[in-house]
């Protein structure tokens, strides 16, 4: 799984965040514009994360226009399927996580396996 830096995590945010269409990269400068980055640095972020396939991009007349190539929970998930391949033993990561959850959390997971286990959404 792709790590991000912290440039690349707030311009994902900005794609993430923004309504399902793309953006461009005076889009996501304007939304980053509180860091003060350049221009050419945002466009050189953008180009750095549709190598890591983690952007898609078309053009829209001269320019490109950028989108998430998949949504942040799916990214989230991946990065946390990656931790457990890191534990000696997944089943003991999982069990400590699972005790970790709060009450509420605890509830939308057995909601998921249930719903798995019958069958239902994915």
């Amino acid at each position: 799984m792709i790590r991000l830096g912290d440039l690349e995590r707030a311009v994902m945010d900005v794609l993430w965040d923004g309504a399902g269409g793309g953006h461009t990269v005076r889009d996501v400068a304007d939304a980053l514009k509180d860091r003060g980055l350049a221009y050419t640095t945002v466009m050189t972020v953008l180009d750095r994360l549709a190598g890591k396939g983690m952007v898609e991009r078309e053009r829209a007349g001269r320019a490109w226009s950028y989108r998430a190539a998949a949504a942040r929970e799916a990214y989230i998930a991946q990065l946390m399927l990656d931790a457990l391949d890191l534990a000696g033993s997944r089943d003991a990561a999982l069990v400590r996580f699972a005790r970790s959850v709060s009450g509420t959390e605890a509830e939308v997971l057995r909601s998921a396996l249930s719903d798995e286990a019958g069958g239902g959404p994915r």
